[in-house]
């Protein structure tokens, strides 16, 4: 006869109910496993071994059968050490059968039998919760587990612990969840001398959840201002928060159950693969896109990337999901992020800056701006130039408004969008509905056309400019798209180095914008 033992196994930030079936046969010695696993898994009958052999236990000296069903679930991790020893302890009657018959168990044995902290704890508590099963895990893990409810958690630091528990010679108590840190950010907007203009971008992205590219020379602040967009956006709210932390737990990032409203920031090298950006590898991790969900993702020296790993990008900005394709699964992560980039206007860094020309002439720039397509460059709702910094901008006071002042506006524009747009943002709303909320009036829509006509917007850059619009009319308050808010929303669209106007549209852009 079988005994059965629940666990998970993971699916993007899913956790899916995994029966480990052990059955002691009258065949010849050995421990096999079976039902889909990876190296991980497979490896997981050496350390079972070692483990019992440091508590003094002996496999039984006939074939053991450890069955992994569904088996046509692929089964990756070392998570399944130890309900795989769980199993084993009740088939050998260690451990009475109906002792395990209403836990879920995950985690990592070592050869001493002490119990390892696994990624991935969060979405089993979950899971467990949810099937009406209480929780084994590691004890580190024990803190972030609480976070799933009010399931029964037993946390032990070694094989030892748990067998006591259940012998009743030691009672077990339920960790306690982590700390919960607030959404306020350390980094002040007042940090940031000048860039006046700069600062209003960035103050219409956190309003709207805009995209925005920063072009710029060295040392002009591009960093710093983006760094400080968290310190402006409202805090996560609870489902964002479970949302979040599932994806950073499933990465094993959640050190002991500290959960944060902050929103995440990731800023990853340029350097970075396709798989370190959109997630992959042997067990199809959460990449840098899928870990800055709900936050911002910050690209530095944009055109340094690879055109391969920037256009990977297009598909979550679009979708708000990344699909990793294996060649036995496809694994979903989410990824709504709000993308924020920055980039020098040449190869040198410095055309423009103070008046400099650049000194291998204006094609440096045209070369290197145009690393970045055109597709890619058309998803950026913001793209403003950042001037260099001057002495005397230096030497100015901090400004009396920073980060607090400005995301109290930001936090009633979104507001308003949440109450209109029926909990999205102006970035996330479908085209649709955005040609409802955002009717632009009639100087609007007339100038809104013949800027288009004359900057040649696409049909996804003429709705990014709407959703510009609807975003500063929703830091004005107003309820209609005016003209200034059309105007406002053009200004912040600067043309690409290399694609100049000719001298009649540029005539005409600028009666435009008069």
């Amino acid at each position: 006869m079988a005994v059965q033992m629940s666990t998970v196994a993971f699916d993007g930030t899913n956790a899916r109910h995994i029966d480990v079936q052990v059955q002691i046969t009258t065949s010849k010695n050995g421990l096999a496993i079976v039902g889909l696993p990876d190296k991980a898994v497979s490896e997981s009958s050496d350390r079972v071994k070692g483990a019992f052999s440091s508590l003094g236990f002996m496999l039984p000296h006939r074939r053991t059968i450890v069955n992994l069903a569904p088996a046509d679930i692929p089964k990756e991790g070392a998570h399944f050490d130890l309900p795989i020893a769980l199993a084993l302890m009740a088939a050998m009657g260690v451990l009475p059968e109906d002792a395990i018959s209403d836990w879920c168990a995950i985690g990592e044995l070592s050869l001493d039998g002490s119990i390892t902290r696994v990624p991935g704890a969060l979405p089993a508590a979950v899971r467990a919760n949810a099937q009406g099963l209480g929780l084994i895990c590691p004890e580190d893990n024990g803190p972030e587990a609480a976070w799933a409810g009010d399931l029964p958690i037993l946390a032990p630091n070694n094989l030892v612990q748990i067998l006591n528990h259940f012998r009743g010679r030691q009672l077990m108590s339920r960790p306690i969840p982590g700390e919960l840190l607030d959404g306020s950010s350390p980094l002040d907007i007042k940090d940031v001398r000048g860039q006046e203009t700069a600062k209003r971008a960035l103050e219409v992205a956190a309003a709207g959840g805009h995209n925005m590219l920063m072009v710029g020379p060295p040392g002009s602040g591009k960093s710093m201002l983006a760094a400080r967009l968290p310190g402006l956006l409202p805090p996560l709210t609870p489902t964002e928060l479970l949302d979040v932390s599932m994806v950073h737990s499933i990465a094993g990032l959640l050190e002991r159950g500290q959960l944060s409203r902050v929103r995440p920031f990731r800023d990853p090298h340029h350097s970075a693969s396709m798989a370190a950006m959109v997630g992959g590898g042997i067990k199809a991790k959460p990449g840098e896109a899928s870990l800055s969900h709900r936050g911002v993702l910050f690209l530095d020296e944009l055109p340094e990337f690879t055109a391969q790993v920037l256009d990977s990008l297009r598909q979550p900005l679009e979708t708000g999901e990344i699909t990793v394709a294996r060649a036995n699964a496809h694994v979903t992560y989410p990824a709504r992020f709000q993308l924020i980039a920055a980039m020098n206007p040449c190869r040198c860094g410095t055309a423009g800056a103070n008046g400099i020309a650049c000194r291998r002439g204006e094609r440096c720039a045209i070369d290197y701006q145009s690393r970045v397509s055109g597709p890619f460059m058309d998803r950026m709702d913001i793209q403003i130039d950042v001037p260099a910094v001057t002495p005397a901008d230096l030497a100015l006071p901090p400004d009396k408004e920073g980060s607090a002042e400005i995301a109290a506006r930001v936090a009633a524009a979104r507001h308003i969008q949440m109450e209109r747009n029926g909990g999205l943002n102006n970035a996330e709303l479908p085209q649709n509905r955005l040609e409802h909320v955002a009717e632009p009036s009639y100087d609007g829509r007339k100038l809104l056309i013949q800027a288009a006509e004359t900057l040649g917007l696409t049909a996804r850059g003429y709705h990014r400019v709407l959703r510009l619009a609807r975003t500063l009319a929703d830091l004005s308050e107003s309820e209609s798209v005016q003209r200034l808010h059309i105007a406002e929303a053009l200004s912040l669209r600067r043309a690409r180095k290399g694609l100049k106007s000719t001298p009649q549209n540029s005539r005409s852009f600028r009666s435009v914008k008069d």
